[in-house]
């Protein structure tokens, strides 16, 4: 299992009481919606609900008090509450963890948007994260079964399941710990939901083991046929899904890369290639990057 990506754990002191785990190497699931939160509300709720079946309750036991902007306890109650805040909020937002204090790996991140048709950017997104040592007992067959059960119940336009740094995105000046890793390990993402989220759209946000592809991409594409056949790299999969959608599996098991070690990722920089005109590239620059920086990273599968 190791031999796919690296052990990522980088601590940060606290005030009072020694360090946290601050940053690590996580799975994430994320799909984004180009849909109004009014539409899709049900369907998060859904997916949310498979989530927690799978990995049990008791692995998401905080969340962010949508009013107080405080970490709280997530009691059944609580979870009750939140289900309301959803089905009746305006721009519904959800931040549910493991722990307040340490990046364990288990997280759901949803940004909910009132879209206006004016805009082509904004658009709905949940992500959920899996630590590693769930892909290591489970195995990527059961990683790669709950993606696509999660991802079923959501009308996306695009997506992606794979190995990430996982780090609290609100917090200013974590990307510069990650630089230079980010740069060997290709196939390690710097996920960003929120600001991804307002500018989008329908585009693909990068290459990943698994590549979750609706409209209008797929079908500008030629749909899953038209992908399959551009693609050739052993181990990569086009498989199709309801609603003139598909997913894209690149390997058994989803990796890192090490561009030291000469491992290039040839699949990916495949299916990179073949979605560079749909490839989401306006991120703003991170901190301890320079634009050139963020400009080689987003294009580490093309060069």
């Amino acid at each position: 299992m190791r031999e796919h990506y690296p052990r990522v754990r980088l601590y940060k002191n606290k005030l009072v009481g020694g360090s946290h785990l601050f940053i690590r190497e996580s799975v994430s699931i994320t799909l984004y919606m180009r849909r109004s939160y009014q539409e899709v509300v049900q369907q998060v709720i859904r997916s949310l609900e498979a989530y927690r079946h799978e990995i049990g309750p008791q692995a998401l036991g905080w969340y962010v008090d949508p009013d107080s902007g405080d970490w709280e306890q997530l009691e059944d109650n609580s979870w009750a509450n939140l289900r309301q805040v959803l089905l009746t909020g305006t721009v519904a937002q959800l931040w549910l963890s493991e722990s307040p204090s340490d990046t364990t790996g288990y997280e759901v991140l949803y940004y909910g948007r009132l879209l206006d048709v004016a805009d082509e950017g904004e658009t709905s997104v949940v992500s959920f994260r899996l630590p590693t040592e769930y892909l290591e007992e489970h195995g990527p067959g059961q990683v790669r079964k709950l993606a696509l059960e999660l991802a079923a119940e959501l009308p996306f336009a695009s997506g992606h399941a794979g190995i990430v740094f996982h780090f609290p995105e609100s917090t200013i000046g974590t990307t510069e710990r990650i630089r230079d890793l980010s740069f060997r390990h290709p196939g390690l993402d710097i996920p960003g939901v929120h600001f991804e989220s307002l500018s989008i759209g329908t585009r693909v946000d990068g290459v990943h083991w698994l590549n979750f592809l609706g409209q209008p991409v797929l079908g500008e594409l030629g749909g899953a046929t038209g992908l399959r056949q551009r693609l050739h790299s052993p181990g990569t999969t086009v498989q199709e899904l309801d609603g003139e959608r598909a997913v894209v599996t690149l390997g058994q098991w989803p990796e890192a890369g090490d561009t030291e070690q000469g491992h290039t990722l040839p699949a990916y920089r495949e299916l990179a290639r073949v979605l560079e005109p749909w490839l989401y590239m306006d991120r703003s620059r991170w901190d301890g990057f320079s634009e050139e920086d963020m400009r080689r990273w987003e294009r580490r599968f093309l060069d």
